[in-house]
């Protein structure tokens, strides 16, 4: 009955309300480095961006005591976060809970007030039907386990203190939990991103990794091939292709392929054809497709901006 309540006080609420994207993924799925982008890209006085692996029940240390991790929704005031996220639906101020990731420690929360848009990411936003009801738009980041594993060591090691090894033993310690809570909520996403190199390429060391979107029919997606009909037929074919594919519970979906491996040119001809379509007044900011280590992914920013142009439409929809 909550998400139900939710849906209709979001539809009958007077006013304009903040459109609200959720992005959902394992630990060191790429998150942060999305929800990064889509934040410079709008600036901060328009953008809220929420992590709800700051609702933790327990800080590090007393992690240590529980039969469970960081993942299990045991281990998270689920229910709290349910109500934060309904108020910043209705563009409701909320106290939030902050986990500071350095230290492993609970601090002192802040006060977030909702702007046009709102971004939350983390572990576990669309765990709960409550949860899902606050959103307009549902992300899962899916990439393959081993490139995650790779990633979480490095970022864990440079950022958060641990040796590899640590990271290793609690990448297994975690896994019947990532199993059972984080990746079956891949099946509540409008859509999928996976980051990966393309299979059988063999392409040299270095080559950035391609991208995969699965697009869901529950959001209407833009049309893509009026999306690249200014690019260069040339880069359409080699930069950005969608084929007919079958998700994973075998029903047809729409998968857009962007490949990492061709030139910036081409790529800059897609970037540009869907910059265009979003009518904003600025040029294509530099931070689109920013990586951690100042590298950028051309890959990325075309998912950035794809995810720009839903976030976009949907509050032309709301203004409408």
């Amino acid at each position: 009955m909550a998400d139900r309540l939710v849906h209709m006080l979001r539809a009958l609420g007077s006013g304009r309300r903040p459109v609200m994207l959720a992005i959902a993924g394992d630990s060191a799925a790429g998150k942060t480095t999305l929800t990064r982008g889509l934040v410079e890209c709008l600036g901060a006085d328009r953008m809220t961006a929420v992590c709800v692996d700051d609702y933790h029940r327990y800080d590090r240390q007393e992690r240590k005591d529980k039969p469970f991790t960081a993942l299990h929704p045991d281990c998270n005031h689920i229910d709290i976060m349910e109500q934060h996220l309904q108020l910043l639906a209705m563009g409701e101020p909320i106290l939030k809970p902050v986990y500071d990731h350095s230290t492993g420690q609970l601090v002192r929360p802040e006060l977030v007030r909702p702007r046009d848009f709102v971004i939350v990411e983390g572990l576990l936003p669309l765990h709960t039907r409550a949860a899902r009801a606050c959103f307009d738009i549902t992300v899962f980041l899916d990439p393959p386990e081993a490139l995650r594993s790779d990633w979480k060591i490095q970022r864990d090691c440079a950022k958060r203190g641990y040796a590899p090894d640590q990271v290793r033993a609690e990448l297994l310690c975690r896994e019947p939990e990532s199993t059972a809570y984080i990746r079956p909520q891949r099946r509540f996403a409008d859509i999928v991103v996976r980051f990966a190199p393309i299979s059988g390429r063999g392409d040299p060391p270095g080559t950035p990794l391609s991208a995969e979107l699965l697009l869901r029919p529950t959001i209407d997606h833009p049309e893509l091939t009026g999306v690249v009909k200014d690019a260069e037929p040339a880069a359409e074919r080699t930069t950005m292709h969608l084929r007919l594919h079958r998700d994973t519970d075998g029903r047809p979906v729409d998968a857009l392929h962007v490949h990492g491996y061709v030139s910036p040119e081409e790529s800059g001809m897609v970037k540009k054809a869907i910059w265009q379509r979003l009518d904003l007044r600025a040029g294509i900011p530099r931070s689109l497709g920013r990586l951690a280590d100042g590298t950028t992914s051309d890959p990325l920013a075309i998912t950035q901006l794809l995810l720009l142009y839903h976030i976009l439409d949907a509050d032309r929809r709301q203004a409408a």
